[in-house]
């Protein structure tokens, strides 16, 4: 969240549970403290687990849209999946430094671009193949980022 702006939402959202009330403003007090959280731990993850913290995002999207498309709830499958496309476009492939990485960055681009282009697929076409696909490359290449992260230096 660019600034912090936004993360507390409404004072009577934030304040609704506590003061016994379960009204409209309940789940955006909620909300904001698990935004809070997210963030707190962003804050303090390394360069490491800020990745990991991708790849579990954008799997976690797919499978929201994965259970969206299920249920037949059309818009709420396109926005997850439009949440997993951006966390794979302006976070995975951003994260990229061609410079250094060469050839292996060059071919994770080629590959987010790939399952940049089955997700897109997927929302038009209503596809759960292209989800499960989407997913799949991703656990793979997550996986691997893992490994990396618990090899003793």
């Amino acid at each position: 969240m660019p600034g912090g702006s936004g993360i507390y939402g409404s004072p009577a959202g934030a304040y609704s549970k506590a003061a016994g009330g379960y009204g409209p403003g309940a789940g955006r007090g909620a909300s904001a403290y698990a935004r809070v959280g997210v963030e707190s731990g962003v804050m303090a993850a390394s360069p490491h687990q800020l990745i990991v913290m991708l790849f579990d995002g954008a799997q976690a999207s797919i499978r929201a849209a994965r259970l969206h498309l299920q249920d037949g709830r059309v818009a709420a499958k396109g926005e997850a999946i439009s949440k997993a496309l951006d966390i794979v476009n302006r976070g995975l492939r951003a994260a990229l430094d061609g410079e250094r990485g060469g050839e292996v960055a060059s071919g994770l681009d080629g590959l987010y671009d790939y399952i940049a282009r089955r997700l897109i697929h997927a929302n038009l076409h209503n596809d759960e193949a292209s989800l499960d696909e989407a997913e799949r490359l991703l656990e793979d290449i997550a996986s691997a980022w893992r490994d990396i992260g618990s090899t003793p230096t």
